[in-house]
């Protein structure tokens, strides 16, 4: 950590410490990475006093029942993360009593528990600045308790997966509303309530609603949407909101859905936006398979002229997303009207609109007018052609972030030309569910920008049905069935090497898939640091390290698995093939989600393999990564509700010795998380159960509050070697 001048071992050098101490402050304050900064405070007492007044965000993952724990030198934090703490998702303040929340909010007052006001004046000791909290809120009783302890509060974001306790409309939010008049910032996205809760709490504290600015209100597997009424009680109290996210209902056979009359109240009422994301509740639902894009033959009841309405209105947006479910027709008028009367708008999320750029001459119209495009976003447009991808890469020529979704009449033609229209500013791309579009074709029309992106989405389906390519190379590899072997009685990948890869990974070649990679062999993408990918259940990694040879840079991965494998056929490759991503050498971080690959939980029928069997599948070869941190979302059987960690799954992610994160979404047995114990390098890992509805209750043999406080004991007992 020093720096010298003159050369020489000795003390005669100018070190880094001799800096004045402004400076010196200054410096450690650009410091970013928490591991870093955690280095710089054990240099000496000095910088350790200078690093703890510079931080301002912490993130707390300790169990909050040890109170004694909690640090005390972090004074200057404005922006603290309590919705980590463990056990997470469990109450860590005590209850309130029985039937408190069935009184009247006027007549509710705070409940005398010396353990609850002990823990929640200890965090308002300990941390004096907090302008932005972050909290998992089981019931109101966490929001009453810590509420008043920053009533100078301007950011909130709850947090809540379980079940919405039985209490008036509005009970959680009326302690934070209450307390703290001046808040800015209100993030539902990750909370799970009812829509009828947020209206009636925002109308009772007119004072705070009227000073928030920015309010999201995705709520966390909402399955409905606010209403016109709903909308217009909403803007009509937060009247200086410049940011709004929320799902709406845009279904027209609905008596109270959103149409062009609610979008013109919403504009009225709040005049300052400049962020304004409405979506249809069914499109945060798991995407469907690639290829099916959603098409309807039902219109919205929003249309062009009601568009060009709330555009004119509303002349400061920068940022729009209308993502339905139901068509808008003829919206390029609506669109040429929005480049017009806002021309600050630099994002825009199209989703379900039809005719957006129709190209028929050689002048720009529809979308490809709107020059000022850094991001945009086409979802589900069936009339939208190759012609009208050229047009808006000529238009918008600003773009960085470009996503297309569902529009089937798109080829990889159009792609190609829009890549290489936007070489000069393109660096994000996602292309998904798009009939015409396989791997091979997607990442062969992005040819034009391999060295320029940084961040990358494709679907995996490496040959679509109907868009074969040429015939493997050679015939007899790939009709030989040494590959399917019986996946349940052969052999145990689990008990293999962690070093060593699978035969069947390594039998697995170009010349096996023949899916027309190989003009695609020994190429760069120089710059690519993120890549997510979509998986069908069933479907192999293989092929990706054909596709995308050298990735020197890659450092995070994300990789998504969807289907139903109780219908698919056993995989013709016994691992999913995860081991290739050690010729990934900066890889770190990676995000497993198995989450909708619904399975067999318990005894599958003959022919069928259970969850077990699909995690060995797919975590096969996670040994042979050298990653840092691990995200992963186990398959589940929806029936039963109920994501666990299986025994082979434990082991197979025992054998990632460099691991220092892990977090399972999901729940197991306390037997099995012993096995984590073994792995030296790991320093934090915990269970959340982040998906809706999480468990109540848990069963008798899964992981309780009990057994978390006992793993984690063990846990931080032993010697972490750095």
């Amino acid at each position: 950590m020093a720096v010298r001048e003159g050369g020489g071992g000795g003390g005669g050098g100018t070190q880094l410490h001799d800096l004045p101490e402004p400076i010196l402050t200054q410096v450690i304050s650009l410091i970013k990475d928490v591991r870093t900064r955690n280095a710089a405070s054990l240099v000496c007492s000095r910088w350790r006093t200078l690093e703890r007044s510079t931080r301002t965000s912490l993130s707390l993952r300790g169990n909050v029942r040890n109170p004694f724990l909690l640090p005390t030198c972090f004074s200057a934090v404005s922006c603290l993360d309590l919705s980590l703490l463990s056990p997470w998702g469990h109450p860590f303040l005590p209850p309130p009593p029985p039937n408190y929340f069935q009184q009247e909010e006027q007549n509710l007052q705070p409940y005398h528990l010396s353990n609850q006001q002990l823990i929640a004046q200890r965090l308002g000791q300990a941390f004096p600045s907090v302008a932005s909290l972050v909290v998992y809120a089981r019931d109101p009783s966490t929001i009453y308790a810590l509420a008043p302890q920053w009533p100078r509060l301007l950011e909130a974001k709850l947090v809540r997966w379980h079940q919405r306790p039985h209490h008036s409309p509005g009970s959680d939010l009326v302690p934070l509303l209450a307390n703290c008049s001046t808040i800015d910032s209100l993030d539902l996205s990750d909370f799970y309530c009812w829509t009828e809760d947020i209206p009636p709490a925002l109308q009772a504290y007119p004072t705070a609603a009227a000073s928030l600015t920015r309010l999201n209100l995705l709520l966390a597997s909402a399955s409905e949407g606010f209403g016109r009424s709903e909308l217009a009680v909403i803007s009509e109290s937060c009247t200086n909101l410049r940011h709004l996210i929320a799902p709406c209902i845009f279904n027209p056979r609905y008596i109270n859905f959103v149409g062009d009359d609610a979008l013109l109240d919403l504009a009225t009422n709040c005049p300052r936006l400049t962020l304004l994301h409405l979506v249809d509740p069914s499109t945060l639902s798991p995407a469907p398979a690639a290829g099916g894009g959603e098409q309807t033959q039902e219109d919205a009841g929003i249309t062009a002229a009601g568009l060009q309405n709330l555009f004119a209105a509303l002349r400061g947006l920068e940022d729009v997303a209308l993502d339905l479910c139901h068509n808008v027709q003829d919206a390029g008028p609506a669109l040429e009207s929005l480049s017009h009367r806002c021309p600050r708008i630099k994002s825009l999320k199209l989703g379900h609109f039809q005719s957006i750029c129709k190209a028929a001459w050689l002048h720009l119209d529809g979308v490809a007018v709107c020059g000022g495009l850094e991001s945009l976003c086409i979802k589900n447009s069936s009339d939208l052609t190759d012609a009208g991808l050229a047009a808006i890469a000529r238009g918008c020529r600003r773009i960085s972030k470009f996503e297309i979704h569902g529009c089937n009449r798109v080829t990889e033609t159009g792609i190609k030309r829009l890549a290489s229209t936007l070489r000069s500013t393109l660096k994000e791309v996602r292309i998904s569910g798009c009939e015409l579009l396989d791997s091979t074709r997607s990442l062969r029309a992005l040819d034009p920008v391999r060295d320029r992106l940084e961040r990358l989405h494709f679907d995996c389906v490496w040959v679509k049905p109907g868009l074969e390519e040429q015939p493997a190379e050679d015939p007899e590899n790939a009709a030989d069935g040494s590959d399917v072997d019986e996946f349940e009685d052969g052999v145990d990948c689990s008990h293999e090497s962690a070093r060593k890869k699978c035969r069947y990974s390594e039998e697995a070649g170009p010349a096996h898939y023949g899916n027309g990679f190989n003009s695609l062999w020994s190429r760069n993408w120089e710059r690519l640091r993120y890549l997510s990918l979509w998986f069908p259940a069933g479907e192999v990694l293989t092929p990706l390290l054909d596709a995308l040879e050298s990735c020197p840079v890659l450092e995070e991965i994300s990789i998504k698995v969807e289907g139903d494998c109780r219908t698919c056929p056993k995989p013709t490759q016994r691992v999913f093939g995860l081991s290739f991503l050690a010729h990934y050498q900066r890889l770190a971080k990676m995000k497993l989600d198995c989450g909708e690959a619904i399975g067999y939980a318990l005894t599958a029928p003959m022919g069928q393999m259970d969850l077990s069997l699909w995690e060995r599948f797919y975590l096969h070869g996670i040994g042979d990564l050298n990653l840092y941190e691990l995200d992963y979302w186990p398959p589940q059987d929806k029936e039963v509700n109920q994501r666990s960690l299986s025994l082979p799954a434990t082991g197979l992610i025992q054998e990632c010795l460099s691991l220092r994160k892990l977090f399972i979404h999901g729940t197991t047995h306390e037997h099995f998380m012993r096995f984590f114990l073994m792995m030296q390098n790991l320093r934090d890992v915990q269970l959340r159960e982040d998906y809706y509805p999480a468990p109540e209750n848990d069963m008798s043999t899964e992981m309780r509050v009990d057994s978390c406080s006992r793993f984690e004991d063990a846990l931080n007992n032993r010697v972490v070697p750095d």
